[in-house]
């Protein structure tokens, strides 16, 4: 590819390259189960763009080409829930999603305070659960969504060193 990829906070800009990015990188996991009803791939681009306003939203760009997103935020019990973190197909397998997934743990740890993340996975999404595993998270419960699809929720301590930014 010849050039690196970096990550930042998402801006109004980048609104319709994550809407397509994300109906992208799900169909896959509408195709695990037969079913392509699932959140990111009905979610409107004007819904996309309200969770931008009150989300923390990155993305990871190569170039100018958005390749990689995650959403985060905080409740008022200091949980940052994590979502819709997807990473363009021709480039999975690299750690980029490590990557998306570290940086909004910092993000809601470092500038929020979140004392914990949670996020969830359906229970047939093998490549997902091995990268959240992978970093520390552990199944603590699940739930059937309103799509019919057995969720599995994953949950993992913040620790406090680990997340402080350097100046």
């Amino acid at each position: 590819m010849g050039m690196s990829v970096t990550i930042s906070a998402a801006t109004e800009k980048d609104a319709e390259q994550i809407f397509r990015l994300q109906y992208l990188c799900f169909q896959r996991e509408a195709e695990i189960y037969g079913n392509y009803r699932i959140g990111p791939l009905v979610q409107t681009l004007d819904e996309l763009r309200t969770e931008m306003a009150t989300d923390r939203v990155l993305v990871a760009r190569l170039g100018d080409e958005v390749v990689g997103a995650v959403r985060g935020n905080l409740d008022a019990d200091g949980t940052g829930h994590i979502g819709k973190l997807c990473v363009h197909p021709r480039i999975q397998g690299h750690g980029l999603g490590a990557r998306l997934l570290s940086a909004v743990e910092r993000e809601l740890a470092g500038s929020l305070g979140a004392r914990r993340f949670q996020l969830n996975t359906g229970h047939r999404s093998e490549s997902n659960l091995r990268l959240y595993s992978k970093a520390g998270y552990e199944r603590v419960g699940g739930t059937t969504g309103s799509d019919g699809i057995r969720m599995i929720t994953l949950e993992k301590e913040a620790l406090a060193d680990a997340y402080v930014t350097s100046a």
